[in-house]
């Protein structure tokens, strides 16, 4: 049987299943708020409004509910959410917060917004969130606290990152956006941290179109975020905010027609988790059965979420590349419908690094003179050449495949396809050579 890549017939021609979440409820929920006349009910100054309408408060409050939180404060974007998050713990300018390199850009340009510095920390080798031995390595005297990633929905090691921030007295954001419903023990991903943050976004979990949540138990801190949500400078003092400390503010506001989306969505994140959960389960026994495959690691006593499925690739036992390898997987298959012009969702490797984007390897951010990476703004010396995360570095360039063919609506059928064209390329990998 040839291989696809070299002329022979692909296993699958036929688009796989588009991932649609939205449906009859929400379409209903958007024309109940249309016909109130409300799209959205905030006011940017010190007014019962200023917290947004009946639909924003209701979604937070069954947010706060579901994931166990005493505080969910709806933002327009994670991003937002992490800007908010960054200015509440009362980031200064020329403090370092530690990111990982592994991650959405925003993860790591949040802290540039209020003139900190980045500094990156390398990531597990098996479940590729930010690793703790890293960051307590970074710790100088300027750190002010450290951003977990949930990459690829697997949780943080919560355990070990809050203990070294606790040592140092350091605060800690949870970049929860990959996964919603992950669990750590007891608790949700999102509320593993001093503030979470999540995302709905159009391609995760749940959504939107666009939207965030920010959660956190801590009153402050929940108080700030709301005020950095809404035009802070405009509130504080009717207010009787004395703290003034990053409370310029922003419009980070939700519509209530996407808070109703968020809340007929947050009904059907569980049933949607098990399906990302079953089908993830499915492909790594198949995928098992070729030796050069490593399917993802699930932390001891968490809930894995499953943004995508993240494998890792063995070239020493394969005998060809992984990235020849994928290319020949890919050849098998299909794209998924609405999504056709990407090719089929399949990808080596995640974001490249990201200290090496031009960014940071030039070091201009705001403005032309290098603020705030150079002196006088910043006394320390954080590094962003090749080779200070070489863990993320191997990942990236040799070791990490990731695919989205395990979303909900695929069905074992379309499971198999995949799982037969992996095999498929196994059996003929000496044709790659």
């Amino acid at each position: 049987m040839k291989l696809a890549i070299h002329g022979g017939a692909p296993v699958r021609t036929s688009p796989f299943p588009a991932y649609e979440v939205i449906g009859e409820e929400e379409k209903a929920a958007v024309a109940r708020v249309l016909d109130t006349g409300v799209l959205s009910r905030y006011l940017g100054c010190w007014h019962d409004d200023f917290y947004g309408g009946p639909e924003v408060r209701a979604f937070e409050e069954e947010w706060a509910a579901y994931f166990g939180v005493k505080h969910a404060i709806a933002v327009n974007s994670c991003t937002s959410g992490l800007y908010a998050a960054v200015g509440a713990i009362g980031t200064e300018p020329g403090e370092e917060i530690i990111v990982p390199p592994y991650t959405m850009a925003a993860t790591a340009t949040a802290p540039l917004v209020y003139g900190a510095v980045p500094v990156f920390a390398d990531i597990e080798p098996d479940c590729f969130c930010i690793d703790p031995a890293a960051v307590e390595a970074a710790i100088t005297p300027r750190t002010r606290a450290i951003m977990a990633v949930d990459l690829f929905g697997q949780p943080y090691d919560a355990d070990a990152v809050n203990a070294v921030a606790r040592k140092h007295g350091l605060r800690v954001i949870e970049d929860a956006a990959q996964a919603p419903g992950a669990t750590h023990g007891k608790r949700h991903a999102g509320g593993l941290a001093d503030i979470g943050v999540y995302s709905l976004n159009y391609h995760k979990h749940i959504h939107t179109g666009e939207g965030g949540v920010v959660a956190t138990d801590d009153d402050a801190l929940a108080e700030k975020v709301r005020l950095i949500r809404n035009h802070a400078e405009a509130v504080v003092e009717d207010k009787g905010v004395t703290d003034l400390v990053n409370m310029v503010g922003f419009n980070y506001r939700l519509t209530e027609p996407q808070a109703a989306i968020g809340r007929c969505q947050l009904r059907k994140l569980g049933p949607l988790l098990e399906r990302r959960q079953a089908n993830c389960a499915f492909l790594a026994e198949r995928l098992a059965a070729i030796p050069a495959i490593v399917p993802p690691l699930v932390r001891q006593g968490c809930g894995h979420a499953f943004y995508v499925h993240a494998c890792l690739f063995r070239e020493d036992v394969a005998g060809v590349s992984r990235d020849r390898f994928m290319d020949a997987v890919r050849a098998e298959l299909a794209p998924t419908a609405l999504r056709e012009t990407e090719g089929v969702n399949i990808g080596c490797g995640y974001v490249k690094p990201l200290y090496l984007q031009p960014l940071f390897q030039k070091r201009i951010a705001f403005g032309s003179r290098g603020y705030p990476f150079a002196k006088p703004w910043y006394e320390g010396e954080a590094r962003y050449d090749k080779g200070i995360c070489p863990v993320v570095e191997r990942l990236h360039e040799r070791d990490l495949f990731t695919h989205e063919l395990m979303r909900p609506g695929m069905t074992r059928d379309d499971l198999a396809d995949v799982a037969e064209a992996f095999a498929k390329v196994w059996e003929h990998r000496s044709e790659l050579a």
